[in-house]
């Protein structure tokens, strides 16, 4: 029994190593990248309570660091972590729009709802989170092209795809149940038709939405 004792401490290294350099690094990059998420939240609540107070550009530095950390945790979890990789995505494409990166958050948005739609598996809460913020950047996306003076034959196409999207938005949350979203949702597509309709001087005159 004493020999047993001994042959079993005695591997108890060769264990952990073998678990340290195989499992136990799958271990340690989810930990890490637990660790950066929620350092991300704690930013993303202070710049929220700051910009609050003092307006979004007081919190650009907080947007900042939430956005850096979310970049660390996503390059920090392992590939096959799908759906978290994906909340993580779409948390640093909207933390992304307070920080003038509106055409990279647009992009991956872009992406990330064409993932989610064509995963059948996909979390139907992610998809519907992630189209919202998609009409927020297409939104935000064709205010920026009005007042830079393009064609409106490439702002229309953004706008009619926010449109679009906080329709879907709107029509799904009614059809949960969920009436107040809904309305936010069916604001958010009154403010995309008046901003169409808007006249550029007037447009002019408005400062910048923010997020």
């Amino acid at each position: 029994m004493r020999k047993l004792l001994i042959f079993t401490w005695l591997l108890l290294p060769v264990g952990a190593a073998a678990y340290h350099y195989g499992p136990g690094q799958e271990r340690l990059r989810v930990d890490a990248a637990a660790e950066q998420v929620a350092l991300a939240r704690e930013h993303v609540r202070e710049a929220c309570a700051v910009a609050e107070k003092e307006g979004d550009a007081a919190a650009r530095g907080l947007w900042a660091e939430a956005e850096r950390a979310l970049s660390e945790a996503i390059a920090a979890l392992p590939a096959d972590n799908v759906a978290e990789l994906r909340r993580l995505r779409l948390e640093r494409s909207k933390a992304q729009m307070f920080l003038s990166k509106l055409p990279d958050a647009r992009r991956d948005l872009e992406g990330l709802v064409g993932e989610l739609e064509a995963d059948a598996s996909a979390d139907p809460a992610l998809l519907l989170d992630a189209r919202d913020a998609l009409a927020n950047a297409q939104y935000y996306t064709t205010w920026l092209l009005r007042l830079e003076g393009a064609a409106p034959e490439e702002w229309e196409r953004e706008v009619d795809a926010s449109r679009q999207n906080y329709k879907l938005v709107a029509e799904t949350l009614l059809a949960r149940g969920d009436d107040a979203g809904a309305a936010r949702a069916q604001e958010s597509l009154e403010s995309s038709i008046r901003l169409a309709r808007m006249d550029i001087k007037d447009l002019q005159g408005l400062p910048l939405p923010s997020q």
